[in-house]
């Protein structure tokens, strides 16, 4: 489907006549209706503003970091430092992040922490692992709207995982290298309001643009001469000015007033010279 008339690929001067035009109109039409786009821009602005600055609840993060370094032993008990032992932690790491975000580790911490008041598949939602490329550290991160409570979900969390460790994988390489402290200055990652205001701004702007554009395109009235002309290809022969409410109001008949003070081209019925215009 194409909108707009053709461009032939031979013309170049007239495609850019025609593309100038086409700018033109589109410009015209977001002209008429800024008003539209400007009240839908700031309606949205300042309502997602206020709502994330007074109606979502802080949420705060807590990391614990663990590291993952198994290391080889000589026969005296002295540790063995290799490429292949570093390579083998690291290509653990994934293995150790699903483990500690399932419900064998989160439920043994909701049997033993019951302060908490969440389930082991509650604990999912608030927990997170992740790890740098080629890096043998771990950080384990829970968000929760209760600094203090992450910050004690985080190390209960690490800490069930550092005894079950052995167990499960057969191999004890996993230790605790910094514990979350709850007397550090909490870190609140959501709500953030500069980055929701800026973000509905250009958003509601799309919208109210892209809704200008829409009703403009399913409007078929003719508004114009060039409507007209556009539309069914003849001239416009005449055209009828708008006729205010004065215009109406009753004149003084033509006896009431001397003829000589009477113009010979005055006319005082509706519809004539004073209202049409004619196009020659």
């Amino acid at each position: 489907m194409m909108f707009g008339p053709a461009v032939h690929p031979l013309f170049p001067q007239q495609n850019r006549r025609l593309r100038a035009m086409e700018l033109k109109e589109s410009l015209l039409i977001v002209r008429k209706k800024i008003w539209m786009i400007a009240a839908i821009v700031l309606t949205a602005t300042i309502l997602s503003g206020v709502y994330s600055l007074y109606f979502v609840s802080p949420t705060y993060e807590a990391s614990t970091k663990l590291l993952v370094n198994h290391q080889d032993r000589y026969s005296d008990g002295t540790a063995m430092m290799d490429w292949n032992s570093v390579n083998t932690n690291i290509m653990l790491m994934n293995s150790y992040k699903e483990i500690i975000q399932s419900e064998a580790i989160l439920n043994a911490v909701a049997d033993e922490h019951p302060e908490f008041e969440l389930t082991g598949k509650e604990l999912m939602s608030y927990i997170s692992a992740s790890s740098s490329t080629d890096s043998q550290i771990m950080t384990v991160y829970v968000r929760d709207f209760s600094y203090e409570r992450a910050v004690s979900i985080a190390n209960a969390v690490a800490g069930e995982f550092r005894a079950q460790i052995p167990s499960i994988m057969k191999v004890d390489n996993v230790a605790i290298l910094t514990a979350a402290n709850p007397a550090d200055e909490p870190t609140q990652v959501a709500p953030n309001p500069p980055l929701t205001i800026i973000l509905a701004f250009l958003l509601s702007g799309m919208f109210a643009v892209g809704l200008v554009f829409l009703l403009d395109y399913l409007d078929d009235t003719m508004k114009s001469e060039a409507d007209v002309e556009k539309q069914l290809g003849l001239p416009t022969l005449s055209l009828i000015h708008a006729i205010r409410k004065d215009d109406l109001s009753p004149r003084s008949s033509p006896s009431s007033s001397p003829p000589h003070q009477q113009h010979p081209n005055e006319s005082h019925a509706i519809g004539e010279k004073s209202y049409v215009t004619v196009n020659h």
